[in-house]
């Protein structure tokens, strides 16, 4: 890899740039936290070569909206259930807009027309 390519993964929210203590830093939690939400499955860190937990920008957003509602009184499994759900009905919208958009450019036939 060159330093050219290397760079083009600064914009890349998938990539894995984390550690978990600087993860847990930016985040303001502790790294248990960031345990937790592993285990509940709400995110999954890759791991390096030596074993150690690196995480992504958009997985620390994801870990970030759970956390905005455990502070909340939210308990940590439901928070994360949530946060799931939240990412879903997301991803639902965006395919719906996406067919109507479809649907909407899509010429009309003799037979529609009735």
């Amino acid at each position: 890899m060159t330093a050219d390519d290397s760079f083009g993964r600064l914009d890349d929210d998938d990539y894995p740039a984390y550690t978990m203590g600087r993860a847990a830093e930016m985040l303001g939690t502790t790294q248990g936290f960031l345990r937790a939400v592993g285990e509940a499955r709400l995110i999954t860190p890759l791991r390096s070569a030596g074993g150690h937990r690196r995480y992504s920008r958009y997985q620390l957003r994801i870990a970030a909206r759970a956390r905005e509602l455990v502070d909340d009184g939210t308990p940590i499994e439901a928070a994360c259930r949530i946060v799931i759900l939240e990412d879903q009905l997301e991803e639902a919208q965006r395919i719906n807009a996406e067919y109507r958009r479809t649907a909407e450019s899509a010429p009309t036939t003799a037979a529609e027309d009735g």
